[in-house]
Parts: C-alpha cells; structure tokens; sequence
C-alpha cells in the first residue's frame, strides 16, 4: 500500500452536432448553446486548464499513463484547440513515454480532414464511433454520416499516421437480425483496426428511445448475435478481455484497463468523472458539472462534487470492475488498488464464489481471482456475492 496506483486523464467535450436517440451521455448540441454553433473553444480549453489546476494537488508526482478525450464529440473542436491544450497540459503533468492518448471521432467527412492535425497534436489513438454501416440502421440511430463515409474515415485515419484504431460497433439493433449484425462485424473486421468495442444497445433514461422505445431483437435472437459474434470475433484474431471490448493482441485500450483494474483518473470538462486515492486510504469520486454553460461560466472551485467511498463499500467497487475484465488477476491487487488490506468479508465471499462454480477452484489455491465459464455467463450472480463484503 506505498504506491498510490497509476493515474489517467479524462477530458470531456460536451457539444456534439446532433443528440443521438439512444445517447445519456453527457452531449449538448453545439447549436442550442452558443451563437450560430461556434464553439467556444478559447473559453472552454482555458476553464480545462482552471479546473485541471484545483485537481493537481491529487496527482501526487504521478505521471499520467493514458489520456482520454470522450464526449460529445471531441473531433468537432479544432486542430488549433488540442495543439494548444496538449502544449498546457504538458506544463502542468509530467507524462509517461508514449502515453496512450484516445480521442472519439465520428466518421463525418469535415472531421476526417483534421485527422493528421490530430495526430500531430500528440493524439496517437482514434475510437471512430460507427455503430453500424447499414443505412436504416443508421437514419434509425440518428447517425449523420454514411456506410462509404465511415469506411473512408479507417483510411483517413490511416493516412494520418493512426496506428492504433478502435471501432464502436453496437449491436441488438431495432430490428436487426442475426445476419445483420454479422454483416456489420464482418465488414469492421475487414477494416482491420486494433481494437473492436461491440456492445448491446441499451434502452437508458432520458433518452429519445426511452420515451418512445423501438422494437428490439427477441432474446432468443441477442443470444445468438452474441454467441455467433464473438466467435466471429476470436477466429479473426480479436481476443475478448473485457464485457463489450475485443482486441489483437497486445492492443488493449490501455486507458480502458486503468479504469476496470480500480486505477485513478482526473476528470476535466463538463460532467466529467474521476476517481481519486489519498495517502491516508481515503478514496473518493468526483463529478464535475454537467452543463456546459454552467461549467463555464461558475469558479473553478465551485465545478467539483466529491463523493468518498465508504471503506465497506470498497470490495464491491473493486470487484463490480476487476470483474469486468476477463483477465486473471492475485487478489492482493486489492491491496494495490483499493489502498486497503484484504477484508475477511472479501476473502469469504470468493470462496462462496469458488464453490458455487462462479471462480475457478484451482486458481484460487493461488490466491488468483479467475472467473469460470459460468461466472462470465451469471456475472451479476457472482457480484451479488460481494454485496456482502
């Protein structure tokens, strides 16, 4: 428990040209808010920087080992805008070599001309958010660009010096069929990036779809898109080792596995999160105001809610996560990211885990958290257990 455990960044952008129906994130439309669209850029990176500077005192001399820049939909902000807020950042953290630093794009042809400026301001990872070639599919989840336009954007990015590419592919789609969703798999395969998020569309609050819900795939067709998908998915060299996340070897999202292994994170910008360990054992999350215009227009000071985690409440945040990955992991991890030793009531609720079948047995002699075939199928099962903890 010397080490405080690794630190990342998250940077959120908030503004995004049209809200998508399925979407609950934390996107406004960049026309609603300012004058005619124009972004705010000046104002926004110089309230990042402000709201970066009452976080440092929690960085604690660690240097920051991925950066991540979510939104919204950060591609819209100009080239000019990242290289001068990677040039402040870089005053203000010291970073790792060859940091992982993500930024979320969307496949639009005006986005793909900035994409060699994005690089050389330091951004050296894409996450182009697909979501699916198919026209109808498309028009019904409220995407702006085209099948052609998202398979120029792998090119363009290519072009651009990209090396290191994901695609957010989603299926369980409004009708969508089981030869549907393999169509969509086959083609993004065929695109070869490094990494593959293939998630389930969920029906969230305050959302479009949630106020007039589509017709969705049957259950007995989502287990099949799943099964056929990712078997799909490991013949081609796309290895699962997260719930929603396949990637080639040795192409994890870095910032993606600091997240899930209970590592720390500043979060800057509009609604962004963090999750923050003291010295002390305290740890504690932060969220930051949601809106905009209000995240710009109040004291840096005043932007932060922070909420401790309650010691007892730790086994169950740090398994809900490590849980997430499929990759095996000692349980004295706990130790070196929960910043706590091992409770009695954690160490129980694993071997309840073992015997039910939900744990591997034999890892387990080892002091090795490996979850089963049936643990990966009955996960909520399984964190149930740590309820208890």
């Amino acid at each position: 428990m010397s080490q405080l455990p690794p630190l990342s960044l998250y940077i959120h952008v908030p503004w995004c040209v049209r809200k998508c129906p399925y979407c609950d994130f934390n996107s406004h439309q960049a026309d609603r808010f300012e004058d005619q669209g124009k972004l705010p850029e000046q104002a926004y990176l110089d309230q990042l920087i402000a709201d970066l500077e009452v976080d440092l005192p929690y960085v604690a001399d660690r240097p920051i080992q991925t950066a991540f820049i979510g939104g919204g939909t950060p591609s819209l902000m100009s080239a000019d805008f990242y290289y001068l807020l990677f040039d402040r950042l870089r005053e203000k953290l010291n970073w790792v070599e060859d940091a992982e630093i993500t930024m979320e794009a969307n496949p639009g042809t005006f986005e793909q001309e900035k994409f060699a400026h994005f690089r050389k301001a330091g951004i050296n990872r894409l996450s182009i958010g697909i979501q699916s070639f198919q026209p109808n599919l498309l028009k019904t989840l409220g995407r702006i660009h085209n099948r052609e336009e998202a398979i120029a954007a792998v090119d363009k990015s290519r072009q651009a010096g990209f090396d290191n590419i994901n695609l957010d592919l989603m299926h369980g789609l409004p009708d969508q069929s089981v030869a549907m969703a393999l169509e969509d798999l086959k083609l993004a395969i065929e695109l070869n990036p490094e990494h593959l998020s293939w998630y389930q569309l969920t029906i969230e609050p305050n959302t479009e779809f949630y106020r007039r819900p589509p017709t969705l795939p049957e259950d007995n067709t989502l287990w099949n898109i799943q099964d056929e998908g990712l078997t799909l998915l490991e013949q081609n060299g796309y290895s699962q080792y997260e719930i929603s996340a396949n990637a080639k070897t040795e192409r994890q999202a870095q910032h993606n596995l600091n997240y899930w292994r209970f590592g720390d994170y500043l979060g800057i910008g509009a609604g962004a999160h963090g999750k923050i360990t003291l010295t002390n054992g305290e740890i504690f999350r932060t969220r930051k105001t949601r809106h905009p215009n209000h995240y710009l227009n109040n004291l840096p000071e005043a932007l932060c809610i922070k909420e401790a985690i309650a010691p007892e409440e730790l086994p169950l945040e740090f398994m809900m996560n490590r849980l997430r990955l499929f990759e095996e992991f000692p349980l004295s991890d706990y130790e070196k990211y929960a910043y706590h030793t091992v409770p009695k009531e954690l160490f129980e609720s694993c071997q309840k885990a073992v015997k039910l079948g939900l744990l591997e047995q034999d890892a387990w002699h080892q002091g090795i958290i490996r979850t089963s075939e049936k643990g990966k199928l009955f996960l909520n099962e399984l964190l149930e257990l740590f309820l208890e903890s």
